[in-house]
């Protein structure tokens, strides 16, 4: 079967010309689907503009100020779209941090109230924008621009149209323009050479501002946020950790130079090191701790150290945070000031380097009083200040943070706290890494990969008890027609993001269809599996060209990712998780768009896996083709296993003997017997969150509790945030396993499956070692609570859903259910 728009026997210019026709006609609906009037996101005066001649320029800074009156009695509104990130000022005051990020080619529009932050008479409102003009996971390498206006009641108090009243603009010097990346997946560090008074300009009407001039950019494609504003609250150090000397000019016995510095060139975009300014990354690593204090001892009231020149101070936040790192700065004579950070110490000190990315901000001060506050978010528990020469004082530390403001809707609490401690680490997790769309981790990346999306959704329901970031998170996908560097037909492995390299993960790809249909139950859109039918039609279009004579796909290209073991290296040539994986999405897209072909292709899929890949007691990951056949191997895995009954390749009916062996010798004790040592371990990416959900698919609800204490409550207690990897060798902030806090409300709480479509509430108790549980979600009609007790040999349960819900119950506890008023 073709699945391309148009098979008919016309001809091929015709076809081209009507299928350009039928796509404009998918996106035009999709404005539609978005329930978006033309004018939703359009400005009623403001144009995009910039310094003339320099959109495309390199990490520059530029500020924006306009000034205007206050209507009486009437609201004011700030509309505004940028590229790449924007921070706002009302009189000097901190207003508001974005935009929400949209696809290629799309901006979304941020509206801010400001009326509870005016003056009587004149306000001054500034704008600063950082244009960085490379591409990266994170930011799309786009032209810098700003379009904004202020607004009451229809009247425009000021925009960017370069006729009064309008916003003037200046280059923003203080921060160093020629500094090396943060990381390969991120823009560029900042450094900066202050002055008194360099951010006076805020406020201060007669402060100095040297003026530029701007020119209007083309008219650019606007979208709403939809996805609710950040919280911005600001966090102190708790903690006092130690203090010291340190050592200058000493040599590393290995210089480390990240890709981000080295690589620079027509695929990865940045200052070539030969062109920077400052390059932290090797002056810090000539620097050497002596002299060390521990101090441990809570900070009872706000910090103020006296640094002076060779010293430095570590402070704890307590928890893993993400925000604006920020703090007042008093200096006597010329200082230099490091500020590194990092999510964990390392032998009692903070390596900035140790995620392979430069967490660190550089400051160059004469004498004088600063305030500075990164424009970027940092992920980070622990600061360290460095005073290389002079001396300061510093004091007002702070992070601001920048996380989703609905993630504390939801309320777990049960008689085990160690359960409780998963649960407000889930929910930390989760609020830090889906501010505007699901993303990998909030620190090295800022990605929205796929498959981590996939978990964090579900996350995303329970806790904000509504679908706004996964609908972003789909738009963004279906609206680029094509994506540049990677083949047609195929998606993005994360974005928005910018894949120069031309690096893909096809079967990661599959991850959107498997999502997809579970947005669609979630959210009852239909409208937008329908956009996205070209895109998945298209996908397995791709495919089509890698099937072998079996049906399997084989030899696929780019980068096949498993997970985080030994399951990456063994691929080739043909991959049995991967065709696993490509069965279920095959059988998703059927369900979705009523194919009964897909899903008979699903099922021969899973029948040649079953013959091929099992061997008698595991099934193996990989067969390789020599000689003109294709030959099986004796690579097995954990997590290979899992993808099998996950996808329902395999069931604990069909494969009794093999699911004994994985329920009662695999997980995280087999980490202490060493159980099958022939079969490679699984990750917590993505091998472990999979068994806990093939546990729970079967009811082994104790099993999950147990286990989740097992893999993550380490993390919890060391950071307050969950994992990437088993132990802190990466990532200690990864958006998917804020998963965690869905298996608790699923399988310990026992809120089974809630349907906003068909609106039923499905409970489901089990026979779990704990005394009581309670629980509350939000929905967009109202919250959904249970509490359930033991009493003797019964089991109490009180629950409550919004009006017009039905609840059926399954009981699994092996005890009598009462249900109480």
């Amino acid at each position: 079967m073709e699945y391309c728009v148009l098979t008919s026997p016309w001809s091929k210019k015709r076809r081209k010309a009507v299928n350009k026709s039928l796509t404009a006609l998918i996106f035009l609906t999709l404005a539609c689907f978005l329930n978006q009037s033309p004018a939703a996101g359009e400005f009623l005066c403001g144009k995009p503009v910039w310094p003339q001649g320099r959109a495309k320029e390199k990490n520059l800074l530029v500020g924006f100020r306009a000034k205007f009156g206050v209507p009486k009695g009437k609201p004011v509104i700030f509309r505004v779209a940028a590229s790449s990130v924007y921070r706002f000022f009302i009189n000097g005051r901190f207003g508001g941090y974005g935009p929400a990020r949209g696809p290629h080619n799309y901006y979304r529009v941020d509206e801010w109230d400001l009326t509870q932050d005016l003056r009587p008479g004149n306000n001054i409102l500034a704008v600063e924008v950082a244009g960085y003009n490379i591409n990266s996971y994170y930011l799309l390498d786009q032209p810098s621009f700003l379009q904004a206006e202020v607004l009451s009641d229809g009247e425009v108090l000021a925009a960017t149209t370069g006729e009064s009243p309008a916003f003037e603009a200046c280059i923003l010097k203080e921060r160093i323009q020629k500094v090396q990346r943060f990381s390969y997946q991120r823009t560029f560090v900042e450094a900066y050479s202050l002055w008194p008074g360099y951010n006076k300009w805020r406020e201060d009407p007669a402060a100095h501002f040297e003026k530029v001039e701007c020119g209007m950019l083309p008219g650019k494609n606007l979208l709403p946020r939809r996805v609710p504003y950040p919280e911005f609250h600001l966090r102190g150090p708790v903690w006092n950790v130690s203090s010291g000397k340190i050592k200058r000019d000493v040599e590393p016995a290995e210089i480390w130079k990240d890709r981000s510095l080295t690589d620079i060139g027509p695929k990865l975009g940045g200052f070539r090191e030969k062109e920077l300014e400052a390059i932290p990354s090797l002056e810090l690593q000539k620097i050497e701790s002596t002299q060390k204090t521990n101090i441990n001892q809570p900070l009872w009231h706000p910090v103020e150290l006296k640094l002076t020149e060779n010293s430095y101070h570590i402070l704890d936040l307590g928890t893993n945070l993400t925000g604006f790192l920020g703090a007042k700065i008093k200096t006597g004579k010329n200082t230099r000031l490091y500020i590194t950070f990092d999510e964990i110490l390392s032998d009692g000190d903070v390596d900035f380097k140790r995620l392979n990315c430069v967490n660190a901000l550089s400051c160059r001060m004469p004498a004088g009083v600063f305030e500075l506050e990164s424009i970027e978010p940092y992920t980070l528990r622990y600061l360290k200040f460095i005073v290389l020469e002079g001396e300061c004082e510093i004091g007002n530390i702070y992070l601001r943070e920048y996380v989703n403001p609905q993630a504390r809707k939801a309320y777990f609490a049960c008689s085990d706290q160690r359960l409780d401690r998963l649960f407000s680490a889930g929910v930390e997790t989760f609020r830090q890494n889906a501010v505007d769309i699901f993303m990998d981790c909030p620190s090295r990346e800022r990605a929205g990969w796929l498959c981590d999306s996939y978990f964090s959704a579900r996350a995303a329901f329970d806790l904000c008890g509504n679908t706004l970031i996964e609908r972003n998170f789909f738009e963004n996908y279906c609206l680029p027609d094509s994506f540049p560097y990677i083949p047609k037909g195929m998606l993005p492995m994360c974005y928005p993001a910018d894949h120069n390299s031309a690096t893909f993960i096809p079967n990661w790809a599959l991850w959107f269809v498997l999502q997809l249909e579970e947005y669609s139950g979630r959210s009852g859109d239909r409208r937008a599996v329908e956009i996205a039918r070209l895109k998945i039609m298209r996908l397995f279009d791709y495919f089509k060209k890698f099937k072998n004579q079996d049906g399997l796909l084989e030899s696929l290209e780019s980068w096949i990712f498993i997970e985080w073991s030994e399951a990456n290296s063994f691929v080739q040539d043909v991959n049995y998780p991967t065709n696993m994986l490509f069965a279920a999405s095959l059988e998703a897209a059927g369900r979705m768009y009523d194919l009964p072909e897909f899903i008979r292709e699903a099922q021969k899929v899973r029948e040649v896996i079953r013959r091929q890949s099992y061997d008698g007691e595991f099934f193996v990951d990989n067969a390789v083709r020599k000689r003109g056949k294709l030959q099986l191997t004796r690579n097995r895995t954990e997590v290979c296993q899992y993808y099998a009954f996950f996808t329902e390749t395999a069931t604990p009916e069909s494969y009794p003997e093999l699911w004994g062996k994985l329920t009662n010798n695999f997980g995280p004790k087999r980490k202490i017997t060493k159980a099958f040592p022939d079969v490679f371990e699984a990750r917590p990416f993505i091998g472990d969150v999979l068994r806990l959900e093939i546990l729970s698919s079967y009811g082994l609800c104790r099993q999950v509790m147990d286990e989740s204490i097992g893999y993550y409550l380490e993390m919890a207690e060391r950071t307050g945030t969950l994992w990437e990897f088993e132990g802190a060798r990466a990532s200690c902030n990864h958006g998917f396993a804020s998963h965690t806090a869905h298996l608790l409300f699923r399988d310990v709480l026992g809120l089974y499956q809630i349907d906003p479509v068909r609106k039923e509430v499905k409970l489901r108790f089990s026979d779990l070692d704990l005394d009581w549980c309670e629980g509350r979600l939000p929905t967009e009609e109202g919250e959904i609570y249970l509490k359930w007790w033991e009493e003797g040999q019964n089991i109490f349960y009180r629950a409550y859903v919004p009006a017009g819900f039905r609840v059926s119950v399954q009981n699994s506890s092996g005890r009598e259910l009462v249900r109480k008023p």
